[in-house]
């Protein structure tokens, strides 16, 4: 008498589905970390009712003590034509702008400037208004 069973249980587990979940988890935490790329330099932004999410290429950021950073690189304000033509060279020409709100403005429109010049788009970094 042959008393096996003629239906057998597979063991294996297929991994497929659990790579392909990974793999979209890896793409969404990809694309949102691009998005938010907060700069290390203490500075207080005005703040705006509208406040988008600009993709950061170049970044320049002007602190209350007015020292230029390009991409969190302290330069002078001399050769920041320089900086800006060397950063824009290898980015998209978008120019993100962190100024401190209490700069004063020719310092943002020197930077505005020269970002136009160089045919970049610019940008300015608002942080969101909170309701009160």
């Amino acid at each position: 008498m042959d008393l096996k069973a003629r239906n057998k249980i597979e063991t294996s587990f297929n991994f497929s589905s659990i790579a392909d979940i990974i793999f979209l988890l890896l793409i969404f935490f990809m694309l949102t970390s691009s998005f938010v790329t907060p700069s290390g330099l203490p500075i207080n932004l005005p703040s705006s009712k509208t406040s988008a999410i600009v993709l950061q290429r170049v970044s320049v950021t002007i602190t209350p003590d007015l020292e230029y950073y390009v991409n969190d690189q302290l330069v002078p304000v001399e050769q920041l034509e320089s900086a800006l033509r060397a950063a824009l060279s290898e980015q998209e020409g978008v120019v993100v702008m962190n100024v401190d709100k209490s700069v004063p403005v020719e310092h943002l429109v020197r930077v505005a400037g020269i970002a136009t010049l160089l045919e970049a788009k610019v940008s300015i970094a608002t942080r969101p208004e909170t309701n009160r």
